[in-house]
């Protein structure tokens, strides 16, 4: 018989008990609050995609901040609440810029705003240059936008860490992100980044052009620069350079343009060749047929042919760099072909090519936001086998493509339905625009003597490939029209963003350039996913099935149709047996394809009932069989001590 313990003993544990729960709580409480405190900036990511980690990049140019930056979020938090996946993406944006905020040591402060209609708030949005989305709850006004601002230093560096004297300062600089489409969240991190280094420089970023088309226009003549030189100029200050002088390109010259060389002096290719090992940023367009060049055919630089008639090329660069390209192939795409109209007559041009989102690359940030690019008589570029570089392609063809040479594209250029007979895909997607992506080697190891001679770039040097001129010109991308006795420019392509995008992208720091597209937020049911997919085959299938019988019950006709004799509109027994036979198969089939859609639901609904089963009934019983089996356990030790 067990020995029955005295009373003083349990009361003297019980006290011993909740002495420990207080004591413990005289400790927890007082950590939790300086932890709180201590260890603000210190945060741990456990998503499987690092997606709230900044890169090296970012990190990067936060660290080297030189001014104060005030960050205002505007986000309609009341007129979303019935969209559930636009205040997801905003908590994620918000949560991005906190990152940035902790990591700035006080230069960035952050403020969130919900621009309530009819407000200061909904006003002040409006004036920093945000742009409202339709849709909200109440048909509300939606803003979800971002406003920045580079304020003065003041006195004390640490003014922006807790935002004393911030107001009271007026903004050297001001940028905004007018809207966060979620459809961009692969480049969120970028496009924050971008607009923090902005506001970070003083001034506009120096660019360079060589062209020897007339994208400046001609004063005398009362010629207008180009459209998309127009707008690289509100952003940049363009420099022309003059190819017939230049020994030496400045350092100071983020971006250069070189559009359409036509046999450059070889000083002029060496500058240019040690610009790029030098980390200088590069943009060749080149062109098999530039449409806009009025310049005579010119002597090769062996003398011994001449170049096809205006075309350009950079042999000895391209070759050093491990590019293939031939100034005398032009890119044919009947699946893109772009409509014209040719005496008085609509024709689908293959020669000029409507490229389309499919044939933009989605995970370049120049591409990723593109809809349209209209091109014409574009040449390609390939890698040569022993090239140590790496194309990755902006644009490209379809595989409906075929590679024709300049002269034929010349000869039938009144008649693009010429182009058309005898077409023969090449089955082959064809690069029309790229990043070159180094290290490159020098083009003039001759010249390794000279003094600061480069022979190797960095590891991450980077050229950007364009195979046509003529996606620059207003023509393939804007057309003037008259509205209220005014005359406006309709863009109907996405040309001159096109050319923006690249120059904003290369202008920036290494640091930026270095900041690639992230898996996005959204976690797909790839499960779900599958079984659509296996589902859509099914259909497919089905349809197809569908399509080859009613194909086959037309013929079936037409062979019985001549067995009417002269009675035409008589319909025989034959012939109507033969139709309630297809009617008969039509059913059946289409009562197939609704068992399928029905199966798909059912494997689905079947899944989300596993899962719940999972979440709601299996997990608590495991962790409640778990508890109960610790509590058996430690109650039998204390049995058995007793």
């Amino acid at each position: 018989m067990a020995r029955r313990l005295p009373a003083r003993w349990h009361f003297t544990r019980r006290a011993a008990l909740y002495g420990s729960l207080v004591l413990l709580a005289l400790v927890f409480v007082p950590l939790i609050v300086t932890s709180g405190r201590w260890l603000r900036a210190s945060r741990v990511d456990l998503t499987t995609d690092q997606l709230y980690t900044l890169t090296p990049g970012t990190l990067r140019i936060v660290d080297t901040l030189q001014r104060p930056l005030k960050l205002t979020l505007y986000f309609s938090d009341h007129a979303t609440r019935d969209l559930p996946q636009l205040r997801s993406y905003a908590q994620r944006v918000r949560e991005m810029l906190q990152e940035m905020v902790a990591r700035s040591h006080g230069r960035i402060r952050l403020q969130v705003i919900d621009p309530v209609p009819y407000s200061d708030d909904e006003a002040s949005a409006e004036g920093s240059g945000l742009i409202a989305a339709n849709g909200g709850s109440n048909n509300e006004r939606v803003f979800f936008g971002l406003a920045a601002s580079a304020l003065p230093n003041g006195a004390d560096g640490a003014d922006g860490a807790d935002g004393d004297g911030l107001e009271d300062r007026v903004p050297e600089k001001t940028l905004a992100v007018p809207f966060f489409d979620p459809s961009r969240e692969a480049f969120l991190e970028y496009d924050i980044t971008k607009l923090l280094y902005e506001l970070n420089q003083s001034s506009k970023p120096s660019i360079g052009v060589i062209s020897s088309l007339p994208i400046n226009g001609n004063p005398v003549l009362g010629e207008q620069p180009w459209t998309v030189m127009q707008q690289l100029g509100q952003l940049f200050d363009v420099k022309t350079l003059d190819p017939a002088t230049l020994q030496h390109i400045d350092d100071s010259i983020k971006v250069l343009l070189l559009i359409h060389p036509r046999q450059l002096p070889v000083d002029t290719q060496y500058a240019i060749d040690q610009y790029v090992l030098r980390g200088g940023h590069l943009a060749v367009f080149v062109d098999p047929v530039a449409e806009l060049d009025t310049a005579p055919s010119t002597p090769s630089a062996a003398g011994a042919s001449t170049v096809p008639e205006h075309s350009s090329d950079l042999p000895r660069l391209f070759a050093a760099w491990g590019v293939l390209y031939d100034p005398h192939k032009v890119v044919l795409d009947r699946a893109r072909a772009l409509q014209i109209e040719l005496a008085g007559s609509n024709f689908n041009h293959p020669a000029m090519l409507d490229l389309g989102m499919q044939e933009l690359n989605r995970n370049d940030v120049i591409t990723a936001s593109l809809q349209r690019i209209n091109v014409s008589t574009i040449g390609y570029f390939d890698l040569a086998p022993n090239a140590h570089t790496r194309l990755i392609p902006l644009l490209q063809s379809t595989a409906q493509a075929r590679v024709v040479s300049t002269q034929q594209v010349l000869a039938e250029s009144n008649d693009p339905t010429l182009l058309l007979q005898g077409y023969k895909a090449d089955n082959e997607h064809y690069v029309l625009a790229a990043r070159l992506r180094g290290p490159f080697d020098s083009a003039f190891p001759e010249r390794a003597a000279q003094r600061g001679h480069i022979a190797t770039s960095v590891a991450d040097a980077e050229v950007i490939l364009v195979a046509d001129t003529d996606l620059l010109s207003d023509r393939l991308w804007i057309e003037p029209q008259t509205i209220l006795g005014q005359t406006m420019m309709r863009v109907f392509a996405n040309n001159g963003d096109f050319v923006t995008n690249l120059v904003d992208n290369l202008s920036g720091s290494s640091a930026l350039l270095s900041i690639r597209g992230r898996s996005t937020s959204q976690r797909p049911f790839t499960r779900v996913q599958a079984l659509r997919t296996v589902a859509d085959q099914k259909f497919l299938q089905k349809e197809q099935e569908l399509e080859q019988q009613l194909a086959d019950t037309r013929r079936r006709l037409d062979e019985l149709q001549p067995a009417k004799g002269s009675e035409a509109s008589t319909v025989t027994a034959e012939q109507r047996h033969e139709i309630e036979q297809f009617r008969q198969r039509q059913l059946v089939i289409n009562k197939e394809l609704r068992e399928v859609q029905h199966q798909l639901n059912a494997e689905i609904d079947a899944l989300g009932l596993r899962l719940k089963f999972i979440n709601i009934v299996l997990v608590p019983a495991l962790v409640t069989l778990i508890g109960l089996l610790y509590g058996w356990r430690r109650a039998r030790r204390s049995r058995q001590r007793t």
